[in-house]
């Protein structure tokens, strides 16, 4: 995860959630700090978050997303 400091990542959250922002910080326990952060549901559509903290024990996966 160290490559992906300051750049995009799609978090997969316990419960089906899709979180992507952009990634400012994580711990030992992959808590995971998100700035710009935003809720990608199902059929498309986005929630602005914001900066947001996600406890590490609700991620699942952690993917970098390319740039186009």
């Amino acid at each position: 995860m160290e490559g992906s400091f300051g750049k995009t990542v799609l978090l997969v959250l316990k419960g089906g959630k899709n979180i992507r922002g952009l990634l400012k910080n994580y711990d030992m326990y992959l808590n995971v700090v998100l700035e710009n952060a935003e809720e990608v549901k199902p059929d498309g559509r986005t929630r602005e978050l914001g900066t947001i903290i996600v406890r590490g024990d609700n991620v699942i996966i952690v993917s970098p997303i390319s740039s186009p």
